[in-house]
């Protein structure tokens, strides 16, 4: 597979159109955008820890709708039950007999809202389904659609009522994102939009046109598993895994999983970039979303994004 053809596959220069036709609802978002794109090409799953209001729901139903993925969003609160979110069978009288009723998870793109603020019993139903894309009902395996991708958002543990993810949980989220206050610029067109007759910003959803089928979809995640990886690029990974491991800055380093998750992203990040080889820049562009929910800083580091950018300054490109 070579790098023109790539170029010249219309199913990768889609995915410009993708990004421009999202950031039309989530305005100044584009770099937050591109890496939900990046976690889907992936196969990962994505978590965005944010304050109430920032975007997150508006965020996952554009990307529902320009993919043309079945949609559901479940808000999760302190009395969900797991049956709440994966089924349950209900006894049939007239032909005496149980039917099972699939639960809100039987779908494409899963919205998790505020994840935290329910039970890790039900938590733990989620991510299980999320790691073996099926769950197990009343002894019986049920198998989710394909694709399966959640989008989970939870508020900072600070907030009350809230039931931490634990680190083993996090884990299973191939990245974590933060959308964070709008620029000035940003928050004066939505405010604008606001004072119209109509609330634009709403009109502008309801109008995103389907651009990729899931067919398609599933040949980019097919491509992206295929970007080429060089010796030199696979040297350069496992210099920053094991500089995770070493610094004193990090209470606990990268595990396997992380390790493959990071070059798995950025694979996609290649992709993106119209590439089927990866570049330093993919794996640097990618590493503070990958890592920044597995590793715990200790001392001075104030913020994940400063531990990451800590930890790939430590470690050079260089080319044996």
């Amino acid at each position: 597979m070579s790098t023109v053809r790539i170029q010249n596959y219309s199913n990768v220069a889609v995915l410009d159109q993708i990004e421009a036709s999202v950031a039309q609802v989530l305005l100044g978002k584009q770099t937050q955008v591109k890496l939900v794109l990046c976690c889907l090409l992936a196969r990962g799953h994505l978590l965005i820890e944010d304050l109430p209001g920032m975007g997150k729901t508006t965020l996952a139903q554009a990307i529902a709708d320009v993919l043309g993925m079945r949609y559901n969003r479940i808000q999760f609160t302190s009395d969900l039950l797991p049956a709440d979110l994966l089924g349950v069978s209900i006894f049939n009288r007239q032909e005496s007999s149980f039917s099972f009723h699939q639960g809100p998870i039987f779908t494409q793109l899963l919205l998790a809202d505020e994840i935290n603020r329910t039970t890790p019993k039900t938590q733990s139903a989620l991510l299980e389904a999320m790691e073996e894309q099926q769950v197990s009902i009343e002894g019986e395996t049920r198998q989710l659609p394909e694709p399966f991708f959640v989008i989970a958002t939870q508020n900072p543990s600070s907030h009350s009522g809230t039931y931490p993810l634990p680190e083993s949980q996090l884990d299973r989220f191939l990245m974590r994102i933060e959308l964070g206050y709008p620029t000035p610029e940003a928050e004066r067109i939505m405010l604008q939009r606001l004072s119209a007759p109509v609330k634009r910003a709403q009109h502008l959803r309801n109008k995103l046109e389907i651009l990729l089928d899931i067919e398609q979809l599933n040949d980019l995640q097919r491509l992206a598993s295929q970007v080429v990886v060089s010796d030199h690029l696979l040297d350069y990974v496992q210099r920053i895994i094991q500089q995770t491991r070493e610094s004193s800055k990090v209470q606990y380093g990268l595990s396997p999983r992380g390790a493959i998750a990071l070059l798995s992203a950025a694979k996609a990040w290649a992709l993106m970039a119209h590439r089927d080889y990866l570049l330093p820049e993919d794996v640097q562009d990618v590493f503070a979303a990958v890592v920044g929910h597995r590793l715990t800083a200790t001392g001075s580091v104030s913020s994940a994004q400063a531990l990451a950018e800590h930890i790939l300054s430590k470690v050079d490109v260089v080319y044996k």
